[in-house]
């Protein structure tokens, strides 16, 4: 695991909720985004969304092998292979509907 998205409503309470439990350093980054940090270098972001979601990203070492192995055993492509200028990544949705953020190594 290399990263996570922690997504949902009420950005300012879930920045301060995360800050004063866990000791997580959170910078926001304008309307709807804040790039957090772990005590133990772990990062993430906190995504202002309507609905709430929690996803972890790891890292694979050939990331189109990975969502072709993923779809084969029964996931679905949520976000196919993209790179956002940090990574490149993809999103797929396990068989019981949870979300995968792999992101090329």
């Amino acid at each position: 695991i290399v990263h996570f998205d922690i997504c949902g409503p009420h950005e300012a309470a879930v920045h301060t909720f995360y800050r004063d439990l866990l000791g997580w350093t959170v910078n926001p980054q304008g309307p709807g985004y804040a790039l957090v940090e772990t005590p133990s270098g772990l990062r993430g972001s906190i995504v202002d969304t309507e609905t709430p979601q929690l996803t972890i990203g790891v890292a694979v070492a050939d990331l189109d092998t990975a969502v072709a192995e993923a779809q084969r055993l029964g996931g679905a492509v949520v976000m196919p292979p993209t790179d956002n200028g940090w990574v490149v990544k993809a999103q797929v949705r396990d068989p019981a509907g949870n979300v995968l953020t792999l992101i090329q190594q």
